[in-house]
Formats: C-alpha cells, structure tokens, sequence
C-alpha cells in the first residue's frame, strides 16, 4: 500500500522530480513482482521438481528389491550410524558377512551392514538390491520427494524476491548517485558567489 501511495502522492505535487516519480513507480513494480512473480516462479520450479523426483521414485522401485540376507557371521569393526535420510534412522548397523539371493534367483555373499544390533550367525534382516543382487540404497519415499520439491518451490520464491529487490537497491543506488553529482555541480556552480551581497544569488 505505502508504493500505492508513493504513486499517488507524487503524481501532482509541485515539488515532485523526475526521479521521485520513478522511485515511486520502481516500488511498486517490484511490490507487484514479489507478490505474483515470486510465488509463480515458485510454484512453476515446485511442480517440475516434484514431477522429477516422483518419476525417479517410480525408477527406484521399480529398479530396487527387498531382499532377506542370513548373517553368516559377525565382523569386527566399530558399528556405526545408518544414513539419517532412511526410514530406520535409529537403527545401529553392524558389519557383517551374509548371503542373499538376488531377484533374478543368483547366489550372493559378501561384507554388508545390517541394521541389527547384536547380530548372531544365522540372523536374518532385509537388503535392498538391484535386479542382479548388488547393494544399493533404500528407493526415495514419496513423501520425502514432495518435501524436497515443496522447499524447492518455496528457495525460488524467495529467491526471486531476492533479486528483485537486489535489482530495486541498485537502480536506486544509482539514482541517488546521480542526484548526488548534479548537486555537487550546482554546488560548484553556485560556490563562488555563495554568501556574497549583491551577487543576486
């Protein structure tokens, strides 16, 4: 309201420059930027990103399986903290060698984590692999994909406002630059006789 006003305000004033007109003009079109550019562009990066990372949770289903593994025996090594963007983020997982049989029906054997605290041969817990039975990391849920998506939305908006306003800084930076340089040639002008009886200034 108060760029609604500048506008206003300067539109038949005796006193109004040049520039005080576009400064007034110049805040409200970055007020109407930020108000319908800011939160389309969002909007617009949201929607693509959200499209992007649902298709790739599709992929990763569709390319990933849970698969159960047998602990053949316990490795030593210090157990360690699982990736915190897994759905069992509070799960230890310790070193083990297991044997799992992959989607397509192949045997396999080698040195996994599993999330198991005290992990004893025989022991079972779930994998997740490819189709040929290599580990690989849990698929991305849909919720955290729309979450992703949603923050993407909302950094551009805020992005876009960012500039807009950065944009807005420098014209008026500028602006008053100049204003500041024909003041200090009027000055210049006006210095000599500054003062003086009789010089009719």
């Amino acid at each position: 309201m108060g760029a609604i006003r500048g506008v206003w305000r300067w539109r038949h004033n005796p006193l109004r420059r040049a520039t005080d007109l576009v400064e007034a003009w110049l805040a409200l079109v970055v007020l109407l930027l930020v108000l319908v550019a800011a939160p389309v562009i969002g909007s617009i990066v949201g929607a693509v990103a959200q499209d992007t990372l649902q298709r790739s949770v599709r992929e990763q289903r569709a390319d990933r399986h849970v698969v159960t593994a047998t602990v053949v025996k316990k490795l030593k090594g210090a157990e360690i903290d699982p990736d915190p963007d897994s759905a069992t983020a509070r799960d230890i997982r310790s070193k083990v060698l297991a044997d799992w049989t992959a989607p397509d029906g192949t045997a396999q054997h080698g040195t996994v984590m599993a999330s198991l605290n005290t992990p004893h041969t025989g022991d079972h817990f779930r994998l997740w692999t490819d189709q040929s039975g290599h580990i690989v990391a849990r698929p991305l849920d849909s919720a955290t994909a729309t979450t992703h998506a949603v923050l993407a939305g909302l950094g551009a908006a805020l992005l876009t406002a960012g500039l807009v306003d950065s944009g807005r800084r420098f014209v008026l930076w500028r602006m008053v630059r100049r204003r500041y340089a024909r003041w200090d040639r009027a000055w210049e002008r006006a210095g000599p006789d500054w003062g003086r009886t009789g010089t009719g200034s």
